[in-house]
């Protein structure tokens, strides 16, 4: 297909989907260097070979994946046509967003009473890699909580209906890779030592 042809309407809707889908790869390509540190780092004396993650992160990745269903619920019951059930599954969405955030940050809790800070003398660089793993990955689950909550408002100002809903698409797509990318890092960091 000729990306040049069509309406404006349409040429402005795959630029805004190829737009989403460069700073996807972009994403996975800064996920992707920081892992491989990891690994490089991993052969260094000082490494930790047997930490345990916090079990609030298991918590975290839970609700996510439970975050990632409700946000395909809700594409497919604003589809339907069903709006209170896509408010509620919205709202529900945001919840368990805020929820992995808090649950995180209890994790970062739980390390830190394992005596592991992020720098300093309490410092050890495999704990200093898990925070920067996570706390990068909360900024863009911050990102997707910000596009969610605009999804929302326009929801309410009903702007989306079945054959119009780009927005909506956009912010569903970027949910499901930041849940994904976490899946990824949550099971990079359990298997990998």
């Amino acid at each position: 297909m000729d990306l040049t042809q069509g309406t404006q309407e349409e040429k402005n809707i795959r630029a805004k989907k190829m737009m989403l889908w460069f700073g996807i790869a972009s994403l996975i390509m800064s996920f992707a260097g920081i892992t491989s540190a990891f690994i490089v780092s991993s052969s260094r004396e000082d490494w930790l070979a047997e930490f345990q993650l916090p079990s609030a992160f298991t918590i975290s990745t839970v609700l996510i994946v439970i975050s990632s269903l409700s946000m395909f619920l809700a594409k497919r019951a604003l589809r339907s046509g069903e709006r209170s059930r896509v408010s509620f599954l919205l709202l529900l969405t945001l919840i368990l967003g805020v929820a992995f955030i808090v649950s995180q940050l209890i994790g970062f809790n739980q390390i830190i009473a394992e005596g592991y800070y992020f720098t300093g003398e309490s410092s050890n660089v495999t704990m200093s890699y898990i925070y920067l793993i996570a706390a990068l990955h909360i900024l863009h689950v911050v990102a997707g909580l910000i596009s969610l909550l605009v999804v929302i408002y326009n929801h309410f100002k009903q702007k989306y209906e079945s054959g119009k809903m780009l927005g909506f698409e956009l912010a569903s797509t970027f949910w499901h890779f930041v849940d994904l990318l976490w899946l990824y890092l949550f099971f990079f960091l359990y298997f990998f030592r």
